[in-house]
């Protein structure tokens, strides 16, 4: 049945669309953007002229990257679909359900560093639950919402594209897939392409947020003025973000693929362990949607702060469909459903255990 759940990673839309969307509690007049697949994040009017963007995601630790890394990461990955939104993010609140093999001390050092990053970041923990439990595992140790507060006419979501928009994406393909992989396997990755390599891989890491990047296109304008959806590529790459900002939005897109900046160390890591660096994970990875007016702005306050960013394409009307074009091919644009980092991860685990 398409709605089935996947065996690994999120669920698809059929799935959403089947078991999720029909039930969502009480009715409430004032959730502009309630929760959709594709969409990271709900908007909710809190005030008049004002409204509050939150989005829930895993507390993802892994401790063999260093708590101070780890932390940071974990940080990062909740605040980058919060700042999707176009407003500054402010508050967070955190479940913590904890491994019983984690130590007090340890505990320590890695609250510690996740809160750090949560003040450079201009965030403020303001509610929680910690404890330790059985059955409970790294990566995903918990949840977390994070909350941005702002004028009800300055947000944007991943489904507020609009036909004649410009297609962005800042950093390239597979970042997250190249820098978790440069973290975890580092002699892997030596052995097989050599240090150079491993280096510029592993330095992929500190670049897996969207935070700045949406930030900085927020501040050059949205909507009308600018930017009219973002999105953080994630599960299935850009491939799988453009297409979800495409069916939220309601329109149709051609996607590029000769366009999408692939790094040479991406291009290494990933032929290495036979995935497509197109349809892999790739948090650090902004798509956006930008009025064709003001791409240049964008692309421009982008590049004052060192974002390299590429013009990947352009939304059309839904009736001209969904599109990828590459090496003078076209053919449609599916979604991938199943990223292939996860399994591509367990096999070189598996190997190097």
């Amino acid at each position: 049945m398409a709605s089935e759940l996947p065996s690994i990673g999120k669920i698809s839309p059929e799935a959403f669309h089947a078991h999720v969307y029909p039930y969502l509690g009480a009715h409430n007049t004032n959730i502009l953007a309630g929760p959709q697949s594709g969409v990271d994040i709900g908007i909710t009017r809190i005030a008049p002229g004002t409204v509050m963007a939150t989005t829930t995601d895993p507390v993802f630790v892994v401790p063999d990257y260093g708590w101070q890394r780890a932390a940071w990461f974990a940080a990062h990955i909740l605040a980058s679909d919060a700042a999707t939104s176009g407003l500054p993010s402010t508050l967070m609140t955190v479940d913590l359900n904890l491994p019983l093999s984690l130590s007090t001390e340890d505990f320590g050092m890695l609250w510690q560093h996740f809160a750090k990053s949560c003040e450079d970041m201009g965030i403020s923990i303001v509610s929680g639950h910690t404890a330790r439990y059985q059955g409970c595992d790294y990566p995903m140790i918990g949840g977390a919402t994070v909350m941005s507060i702002g004028p009800e006419d300055g947000y944007v979501t991943a489904g507020m594209a609009r036909p004649g928009d410009i297609l962005l994406c800042t950093k390239g393909a597979a970042i997250e897939t190249t820098g978790l992989f440069a973290a975890t396997f580092p002699a892997y990755i030596q052995r097989h392409l050599g240090l150079d390599t491993y280096q510029a891989a592993n330095a992929l890491f500190d670049k897996m947020s969207v935070v700045e990047d949406a930030r900085i296109a927020a501040r050059a304008g949205v909507r009308e003025y600018g930017v009219t959806a973002m999105h953080d590529a994630t599960e299935c790459g850009v491939v799988g973000g453009v297409y979800e900002i495409a069916e939220a939005s309601g329109v149709g897109v051609i996607l590029l693929d000769d366009q999408i900046l692939i790094r040479p160390e991406v291009r290494a890591v990933t032929e290495l362990v036979s995935i497509d660096p197109l349809i892999s994970i790739s948090e650090g990875t902004l798509l956006l949607a930008v009025a064709p007016y003001r791409t240049d702005v964008v692309i421009q306050a982008l590049a004052e702060h060192g974002i390299d960013t590429q013009i990947i394409g352009e939304m059309t009307d839904i009736n001209q469909g969904m599109w990828r074009e590459g090496k003078g091919i076209r053919k449609p644009l599916v979604h991938p459903r199943v990223d292939p980092f996860w399994e591509a991860f367990g096999r070189t685990l598996a190997k190097e255990a």
